[in-house]
């Protein structure tokens, strides 16, 4: 059995009420959510909805590689959190007919570690590590032979006694999924046969998620509310579903049989979901660099302490949307609010003094 892992959540440090959406919004998952979310996972790759390019390419070295008899080369997915890495590396195990280890950079703390994870598993067989890119250096390191060559080496004894051991492993694929592929090392990068860039969908690609989705959680809903939710759910297949999920429960608190786009968004209105995707917590950023930093530019550094946030929580869960969306853009001197965030909250865009 491939063994499990819990993702690191993000922390919410206060509990008002107000930021329950960006709780909802973020990475924090309850165990419901997380045992839903691995059953709305498409298992084949053709049951796979958006990223056509990649899921393409996919195809074709999948096949290539079943053709040889050989397992995939490894696999780098990068990409922000929620757009399918890890549903993608599931589907890779499924195609290649191969056994999935999943364990997360922070989890594996010594090469020791590795050890065992490494030498259980078969030919063909599928490591994929989460925030790869927060392995330690001796760990990396460790991996570098594992990876190249199928072997690794461990030491015996100490000082003048000390023994390199080679153990040869079986041929296997190594998937890792990053947020932050510049943080990987150029060694690591380069061990990588293949490297996939995951981009936010568009909102049709979502709205046949949504379809999907609701027919497996047996939910009567209209190709409109189905479009509605997608629109608000940040180009994000695990938004979206986490939506439709929320939908689902003020559908069934107000006897609700049908749901219409009516209804989706009167549910997405409560949650503090606007129509561009954004919670409490997204307007609360953008207010703090227009009112406090005058629209910017301000570093990023500035804006968490100044917000009492992590920086890791702005810069993975909440800037790639807003970059992408247009809501902010970065200069050289840090973050600076784009005249779309002024518009959507409704303020004045003041003209700075030069002096």
């Amino acid at each position: 059995m491939g063994q499990e892992y819990n993702p690191v959540l993000v922390k919410n440090k206060n509990n008002n009420p107000k930021n329950a959406s960006s709780a909802l919004i973020k990475a924090r998952e309850s165990d419901e959510d997380v045992v839903l979310n691995l059953s709305l996972r498409p298992a084949r790759l053709s049951e796979f909805i958006g990223q056509k390019d990649l899921a393409d390419n996919l195809k074709i070295a999948i096949s290539a590689a079943g053709i040889r008899g050989e397992p995939l080369e490894h696999i780098l997915f990068d990409g922000p959190p929620g757009l399918g890495k890890t549903s993608l590396a599931h589907i890779v195990s499924h195609e290649m007919s191969g056994k999935i280890t999943a364990t997360s950079g922070p989890a594996i703390e010594r090469a020791g570690d590795l050890i065992g994870i490494l030498t259980n598993l078969e030919k063909g067989d599928i490591l994929f590590i989460d925030e790869i890119h927060r392995l330690s250096k001796v760990v990396e390191e460790f991996l570098y032979p594992a990876m190249e060559n199928f072997q690794i080496d461990f030491i015996i004894d100490k000082g003048p006694y000390a023994k390199t051991i080679k153990f040869n492993l079986k041929p296997f694929t190594l998937i890792g999924a990053t947020t932050r592929q510049g943080l990987l090392s150029s060694p690591l990068r380069g061990r990588f046969g293949m490297f996939y860039h995951l981009d936010f969908y568009e909102v049709e690609d979502l709205a046949k998620i949504i379809r999907n989705s609701a027919k497996l959680l047996s939910m009567d809903i209209d190709e409109e509310a189905c479009r509605s939710i997608g629109q608000r759910a940040r180009g994000t297949p695990r938004i979206a579903n986490r939506l439709l999920r929320r939908t689902r429960d003020y559908a069934q608190v107000n006897k609700i049989k049908n749901i219409n786009a009516e209804s989706a968004c009167s549910a997405l209105d409560n949650l503090g979901v606007d129509t561009m995707g954004l919670d409490d917590f997204d307007r609360k950023v953008l207010r703090t660099i227009i009112e406090t930093y005058s629209g910017g530019p301000v570093g990023i550094e500035s804006l968490a302490a100044t917000l009492n946030e992590e920086i890791d929580t702005l810069a993975d869960a909440v800037e790639p949307y807003l970059l992408k969306a247009g809501f902010l853009k970065r200069t050289p001197r840090g973050r600076e609010a784009m005249d779309l965030a002024f518009t959507h909250l409704g303020l004045p865009r003041k003209h700075k003094e030069l002096f």
